[in-house]
């Protein structure tokens, strides 16, 4: 079972792009489950057509220890099997520390033991590496195989540049690797040359360029995949891409973080920041 985190900065859609790689590599027939990460609990909304899933700090809350691994996986979009962490009641406690209940609590409900047959486990993780929890599955293992979805503009390339950092952080001691970068586009000049070389820099490549496309929002108001709203549009091809380049790719470093100067020196080598 590979095990794949999902991680870039907040707003950049990586809860949409692993969604919508998740729907292709289920249509390929791989089987795959997705641990969402992420307190909002929107990480699998399109995989189960809208449905608003119980989160598995919530269903602790109102039923204690008496859970069973059907109360908080359900079924999604061709097979997959679909988590959501879920976060604190408000102004309470911290967010990451949902993510370690869970995965512990899916551990020990034998969601991940090898009779489950699964080819995948996708965490689909909020924002920036923050903090302890939000590390949590490159800090213990949980996850080997990074991917961070980035744009060509600042903000993005900065957070993917710290969440390198962190991977390094945690490589020395650990198997986590840095599988390579997605570039959600947002249409910015230069932006797949510019993501190619931020690649390069950190010592890895960019896996997929995923152009923008407003049949992404079309399917998500429909509550679905672009591959399961309309399999025919080129947007799900892309998709299709992206899960076939995630399944061939065996690039697994440990990262080469830059400077804050070395990245506003690339912006302004392709006169995004000039």
């Amino acid at each position: 079972m590979r095990k794949i985190a999902i991680y870039g900065k907040g707003g950049i859609g990586k809860s949409t792009t692993t969604q919508n790689t998740v729907a292709a590599l289920a249509e390929m027939g791989r089987k795959v489950m997705v641990v969402g990460c992420d307190p909002k609990a929107d990480s699998t909304r399109l995989l189960l057509g809208g449905l608003s899933q119980r989160t598995v700090l919530d269903t602790l809350r109102e039923e204690g220890e008496d859970v069973e691994l059907d109360d908080i996986l359900l079924p999604g979009y061709a097979s997959s099997l679909c988590t959501e962490s879920g976060g604190p009641e408000p102004g309470v406690g911290c967010a990451g520390r949902g993510i370690i209940t869970s995965i512990n609590m899916l551990e020990q409900l034998g969601a991940y033991d090898p009779e489950k047959n699964l080819d995948y486990t996708f965490y689909d993780v909020l924002g920036d590496v923050v903090c302890g929890g939000f590390a949590m599955p490159i800090r213990e293992g949980k996850a080997e195989e990074i991917y961070i979805v980035v744009s060509g503009e600042m903000m993005a390339m900065y957070a993917a540049n710290n969440i390198c950092k962190g991977i390094c952080k945690f490589a020395q001691s650990g198997v986590v690797r840095l599988g390579g970068l997605i570039c959600n586009s947002r249409n910015t000049d230069n932006e797949r040359e510019l993501i190619e070389e931020l690649a390069r820099r950190l010592g890895t490549k960019m896996v997929h360029f995923v152009p923008r496309d407003n049949d992404v929002q079309r399917a998500e108001l429909r509550r679905k995949t672009v591959i399961e709203w309309d399999p025919n549009v080129p947007q799900a091809n892309e998709y299709r891409t992206l899960a076939r380049n995630i399944e061939a790719n065996d690039l697994r470093v440990i990262p080469t973080p830059l400077e804050i100067e070395e990245l506003e020196e690339l912006l302004i080598g392709f006169g995004i920041a000039a």
